[in-house]
């Protein structure tokens, strides 16, 4: 394992855990201040707005001054916009905390880029997924955590998400290693294709595959008050199991399966699968069928998510890999400021699982698009 690898991985995986903390309530909670479907779709897309926008600017910048200063002036500001989140007092306010953790919010495409800084190529794979898999581990503490708080009050959850990006912040300042050295930005290599038109096809897929599945991530709350009559603990307990599969495809199962098939297949096939579970879920009326629809979903998504990382790693020259991964980063962006308030249109309009059926759809047109651009065939 490369020298400050654990650090890197504990780091993304505390900032994911408040990311878990106020994701499965954050819909709910809004409802409280009067947010209809449509305004909490716009919340979510106000975040990703903002993350659009400072992405790549974060992501250069850490190829200038280094990883680690641009890392901890992200978890910083997470802090602050959740703090923010939780004092609200109106609508307008919650919209404001998102927008400054938004804009703070490019921590992970900048740690994504430091595990490359440090892995030989034949480790990535492997390091990226287990890198995913800090996802899962968001998903698994976070909604825990939240749902625990929440029982002291609505505000409560992101009060104690504010603390811990804090906490997080002071730790990475004392433990986290600088990975930009001579010797990850003086390598170089050859490419399939040439990386502007590789790295810009990453990004249409990566904005696709996203705006699919905040669909989902967005309008969930909403779905399973509306047919399985599900609370905000409720709800949580649904994202737990979706980071416990994370977690084991992530962080065990997908650095093997790169071995032996390539991230490039794999991607393609993390699209089939998931697309299925969304269209799965939206038809589901009972909880076996919901289970089968979130488990499809969870693997596609463990799956998909650390191959395309792994693509754009092998994409980008070596001296602005923070800069390719801001810019993935901020295509994914453009997914979650548009398919939360579509998405939670389509909820308001035509039906509770719509924004499911249709975000399922377009996971599977985009794994048609990845065949037709030959992007599987790729040499690893």
């Amino acid at each position: 394992m490369p020298k400050g690898y654990w650090t890197i991985w504990t780091t993304v995986a505390l900032d994911l855990v408040g990311f878990g903390i106020v994701v499965p309530i954050l819909g709910v909670y809004a409802e409280r201040f009067g947010a209809s479907g449509y305004q909490v779709g716009w919340l979510f897309a106000t975040f990703s707005l903002a993350q659009l926008v400072f992405a790549p600017l974060l992501g250069r910048l850490s190829d200038r001054i280094g990883r680690k200063p641009v890392i901890i002036i992200s978890l910083v500001g997470t802090a602050i916009g959740s703090l923010v989140t939780g004092a609200a007092g109106a609508l307008w306010v919650i919209f404001l905390g998102r927008v400054i953790d938004g804009a703070s919010g490019g921590s992970l495409s900048v740690a994504q880029a430091a595990v490359a800084d440090i892995a030989e190529p034949e480790q990535r794979p492997k390091l990226v997924g287990m890198l995913g898999a800090a996802f899962g581990i968001g998903f698994v503490l976070g909604p825990a955590i939240g749902g625990l708080a929440a029982l002291g009050g609505p505000h409560v959850p992101f009060y104690v998400a504010a603390a811990l990006a804090a906490i997080n912040a002071v730790a990475a300042l004392v433990r986290l290693p600088e990975t930009l050295t001579d010797r990850s930005v003086s390598a170089r290599r050859r490419v399939a294709l040439p990386a502007t038109s590789a790295l810009r096809r990453l990004a249409l897929l990566g904005f696709v595959g996203t705006f699919a599945f905040v669909a989902f991530e967005a309008t969930f709350s909403l779905f399973g008050a509306e047919r399985f009559d599900l609370a905000e603990g409720s709800s949580a307990v649904v994202f737990l199991g979706i980071g416990i599969v994370l977690v084991a495809i992530q962080g065990g199962g997908f650095g093997r399966l790169a071995e032996r098939v390539g991230v490039r297949p794999l991607y393609r096939i993390g699209l089939l699968i998931g697309g299925a579970g969304l269209v799965v879920t939206g038809f589901a009326e009972g909880w076996p069928v919901l289970v089968v629809g979130l488990l499809l979903v969870s693997v596609g998504q463990g799956i998909a998510s650390p191959s395309l990382s792994e693509m754009v790693n092998q994409e980008a020259p070596a001296d602005s890999r923070g800069q390719a991964m801001g810019f993935q980063q901020s295509a994914s962006a453009v997914g979650r400021v548009l398919g939360p308030p579509l998405a939670g249109s389509a909820f308001d309009r035509a039906g509770s699982g719509s924004p499911m059926v249709a975000g399922g759809v377009l996971m599977v047109v985009a794994a048609v698009v990845a065949t037709a651009w030959g992007l599987h065939r790729l040499r690893d």
